[in-house]
């Protein structure tokens, strides 16, 4: 994936472009993100370095320049962190890609991949710096101006890869200008050839040169409604395009992940917030970024209310199990599509929620209502769609297993919870998550899952983290899960000495799925578990995907 100056054009938009990866990577894909520099940051490096009366042709000049690339890639590689992604960045020196000519206009043609494998192979995402590249002697040097295009279609072309995404602002190829004649027509897919006749500055002319050369398809893909024009071998005639109005969106619960939605949600120019349903309009929020006064005119405390705004997509964060379902519900039963965070509510009757939807034309997700922000409902579906799976083992709190941690290290019962508190973890009542509730509801969901069966909550077994019974060195809540002559099978158990690593690994708010399928294979995932961006980031999935299917509609 590759992220220019129009769609990363300063670190408020590196939220956003973290979305776009993490949506990749709960695919099932590791991400290579390749980004240029904020707006204005190459020519500001640039005027400064010529300020010193220095040629053009300086050859120390592009080592200056690459800056702006290498600190856009450590921001955005920060917020990929924030919601959850195991993220890296490398330098360009340490990216390995070698390139031969002038300076400042120079063309790659081999390529070191030893710390690009390295970090894919530790990590889920490695965030690069476009435009710079290596000297055989050493030396920095520059591949043009757009040159972030040819390094994303070398670095695919070097893995292996057959497609490459340039992520723009811009909604794909025209027949001609759509700023000067609105009967443009715009490309669905378009050949190499017709790209550099019409392209413009889309895509570097050297980029689509080496895409002809190296056999790759470029999608260039629209930041906003995710429209892409794939480029490559064979093309077929531009189509009018079909103009499609915003979203509409309401958000119920405006705790911990609703206001972490809700503030990404109002500076997204897909959607439009027509309602927030809290229990006190009066009371203050915290939603970063948003004031009061533009908070108020959203705010309802009815629930009929709310949908009577007429929203096309729901997203469910409340912390009350039976409001909750009884709200999606009544959202699917107008046809809304919901997506949902609330593991208590969906856990009542997932197979039933699922038949209304179908009934009433909706579409009700669940993603972000076990794990925060790792993929462990598309993780298992993946397994399951492989082979029947037999078994599954979970971290599945990250409020207990952040306060096992905190007391391990010492700290005392009561401070541990604070802290938990504190860091956006654990709900002012925080009984389901120690009384293993709240895992007990996650574990019945992944049942469904993996088996299409849920055990009743009254038949698992579970252990309560208090300050009344200390727990041993090491030891995690595990939450596990099998199928035993028809019957599951399941538990959710404070457990210490030998366990999974992967388990026994993870730090703070740390969740981990182990999925154990028919023929032997093992997959497993890990990430943020708890708290607000990392959830509220696996909500905005599920409403993107949910989003794609309302547009597809509409367009069909």
């Amino acid at each position: 994936m590759k992220f220019g100056s129009s769609v990363l054009s300063g670190p408020a938009d590196a939220p956003a472009v973290a979305s776009d990866i993490y949506a990749e990577v709960r695919r099932g894909r590791r991400v290579v993100a390749v980004v240029s520099a904020f707006a204005g940051e190459t020519d500001r490096l640039l005027s400064e370095a010529r300020a010193l009366g220095l040629a053009h042709d300086n050859p120390l000049l592009p080592a200056y320049v690459v800056q702006g690339e290498e600190r856009a890639a450590a921001l955005a590689a920060l917020a990929c962190d924030r919601v959850g992604l195991s993220a890296t960045t490398l330098s360009v020196r340490a990216l390995g890609i070698v390139a031969e000519g002038p300076a400042e206009h120079a063309r790659p043609n081999a390529m070191d991949r030893n710390a690009l494998d390295l970090a894919l192979d530790q990590h889920e995402v490695v965030v690069v710096p476009g435009f710079g590249a290596m000297s055989p002697d050493g030396r920095v040097v520059l591949l043009g101006r757009g040159g972030s295009d040819l390094t994303a279609l070398f670095l695919a072309a070097e893995l292996g890869l057959d497609h490459v995404q340039l992520v723009k602002d811009v909604d794909g190829l025209y027949d001609r200008d759509p700023n000067v004649d609105p009967d443009a027509r715009r490309y669905d897919r378009a050949s190499w050839a017709e790209a550099k006749a019409l392209g413009g500055g889309l895509v570097q002319p050297d980029a689509l040169d080496l895409a002809e050369a190296r056999r790759l398809r470029v999608e260039v893909r629209n930041h906003a409604d995710g429209h892409r024009t794939v480029i490559g071998p064979d093309g077929a005639p531009p189509r009018p395009v079909q103009a499609s109005g915003r979203l509409k969106v309401a958000v119920a619960g405006c705790g911990v992940v609703g206001g972490g939605a809700l503030a990404r949600l109002l500076s997204d120019r897909r959607f439009e917030v027509v309602g927030v349903l809290v229990r006190d309009p009066a009371r203050s929020r915290d939603v970063p970024g948003v004031s009061a006064d533009a908070l108020a005119p959203l705010l309802v405390a009815d629930a009929r209310a709310l949908l009577d705004r007429r929203p096309d997509i729901l997203l469910e964060a409340l912390s009350e199990a039976e409001a909750g379902h009884a709200l999606i519900r009544a959202a699917l039963q107008r046809g809304v599509d919901v997506a949902s965070a609330n593991k208590q509510a969906v856990s009542r009757d997932p197979a039933g929620l699922l038949a209304l939807a179908e009934a009433h034309d909706a579409k009700l997700l669940w993603s972000a209502s076990i794990g925060g922000g790792v993929p462990m409902v598309e993780t298992l579906r993946a397994a399951r769609a492989e082979a029947p799976v037999i078994a599954f083992e979970a971290v599945l709190n990250g409020t207990v297993n952040f306060m096992l941690e905190r007391l391990d290290a010492g700290a005392p019962f009561e401070v541990a919870l604070a802290e938990a508190r504190a860091a956006g973890f654990a709900e002012e009542d925080p009984s389901s998550d120690l009384e293993g509730h709240d895992a007990a509801a996650k574990v019945r969901l992944l049942a469904f899952e993996a088996f299409g069966l849920m055990p009743d909550e009254a038949d698992i077994p579970r252990d309560v983290l208090s300050a009344a019974s200390p727990q041993p060195t090491g030891a995690r809540q595990l939450c596990r899960c099998h199928m035993d002559n028809g019957r599951l099978i399941a538990e959710v158990r404070l457990m210490a000495g030998p366990i999974d690593p992967l388990f026994a690994a993870l730090k703070g708010e740390g969740n981990a799925l182990k999925v154990i399928s028919a023929d032997g294979s093992v997959v497993r995932c890990r990430g943020r578990g708890a708290g607000r961006w990392a959830t509220a980031e696996s909500l905005l999935a599920d409403l993107s995907d949910l989003a794609a299917r309302r547009l597809a509609r509409q367009a069909g």
